[in-house]
Order: structure tokens, then sequence, then C-alpha cells
């Protein structure tokens, strides 16, 4: 497969927490690329920094050193470089959880046509946006219905849709199939290759789910917060 743009370039990235005897290291000198039409997973066991890197990507969590590119853009060197990271979140990244943190009181509809609102996007392009998505995603006959309605195939799916809504590039998704079977999880994962091919996108996924490795680019392994050979 032919691969796009440098969408992530983390290099040299650390995070500690404390100092001294009492120092905890999460990650140590990490270096990151991945271009876009990727799906790669970070594996390791807990503790081993995954979802630190992920963090530091989602621009959640500052790094103590290195520096991290996003689609070209530097964000963070010795310092966060973009003023307003919400603002950069809701440009360049979607976010995909384990639990699909969708929000009970709106449809699914809403769910999704929230992100754009915060965007700024106008009324009109908003609905069309997400009705866009609903059909792609096979879920539009559950746009008026509210989450607890929806089966947690359906949910994980309107939460693919609310993190793609702003057309992101890069997709973080932290455990997304742990709570599926193994049928619903490779729909997932088959879903999540096809967005990243045909939006020009990369998938980052944390994960322990062994069911769905075969779907990956890559696995990058991680240990005592060091990239290490399989």
């Amino acid at each position: 497969m032919a691969l796009g743009d440098l969408l992530i370039r983390a290099e040299g990235v650390a995070k500690h927490y404390g100092e001294g005897p009492t120092r905890v290291d999460a990650l140590r000198e990490v270096d990151l690329e991945v271009r876009a039409g990727e799906v790669i997973a970070l594996l390791g066991p807990s503790g081993s920094g995954k979802t630190t890197l992920l963090n530091i990507i989602g621009c959640i969590l500052a790094p103590t050193s290195g520096r991290v590119t996003l689609d070209g853009d530097p964000v963070f060197d010795r310092r966060w470089l973009r003023r307003d990271l919400r603002r950069l979140r809701l440009d360049k990244i979607g976010f995909i959880f384990q639990s699909h943190n969708l929000l009970p009181f709106l449809t699914v509809e809403e769910n999704v046509r929230v992100v754009l609102s915060l965007a700024g996007w106008k009324a009109q392009a908003a609905h069309a946006r997400v009705r866009e998505l609903l059909d792609y995603l096979e879920v539009a006959d559950r746009a008026p219905v509210k989450p607890a309605l929806l089966s947690g195939g359906q949910a994980q799916r309107v939460a693919i849709a609310r993190a793609l809504a702003n057309r992101p590039r890069i997709i973080l998704a932290d455990e997304p199939t742990a709570a599926l079977d193994s049928k619903r999880a490779g729909l997932v994962m088959d879903l999540l290759r096809k967005l990243a091919i045909e939006q020009e996108a990369c998938i980052v996924t944390v994960t322990h789910d062994e069911k769905i490795l075969d779907r990956f680019d890559r696995l990058i392994h991680l240990r005592d917060g060091r990239l290490v050979d399989a």
C-alpha cells in the first residue's frame, strides 16, 4: 500500500513524573512516525507508556522533553507551540474510546453534531455532514434515538462518526474493541482501515485485543516507556 503524508512525528519524546529517587519515567526517548493510510497498534503491558504516548499525540498531556509534529504543524518543542490546544484537537484529532462516551441526553444526531457546533460549523453544513457520516456508517436510521436504545456495535459506530465529524486526519483510539465480540471487533477495525484510506487519515490504537492484531499495518511495542522489538 502506498502511504501518504507524514501525519505524526514524535522525536525524542519523554515523560517523567517527580524528581530524584521518586522519579518515574513513563516514556523514554520515543521516536515515532505515522503516515496517512496507516493503521497501527500500540502494544505492551499495563504501565508501559501506551496511553501516555497516545495522550501526548492527542495534545492532552505535555511531554517532559522532545518534539511533536502533527500533519506538518510543529505543536510541541520544549513547550506548546500552539496557544489554543482545544482548537488544535478539534481541527486535527478524533478520539475513540472503549466506552463510547455518548451523551445520554442527546440523540445520535445531536451527539455527532455537537462537535461541529464547537468547531463553528453553520447549521445547514453541520446537518449535511452528520447525515453523510451516519449514512456512511450505516446508522442513519438511529439518528433520532438516544444512546440507551443502541446496541454496542451501533454505539461504537456513532462514536466513530463523532470522532470523524470535523474531518481530522489523525484518529486516536484507546481500546476501541475491548467491549465487542470478535465479529463486531473485526467490523470496527475494517471500518477504521477503510476510513484511513478513503479519508487519507491515520489510526493509532492502544489495544490488548489479540483478536484484531491481524488488522494492523504495524505493531508498535512499548516496555518500560521504550519502544522495543516484538
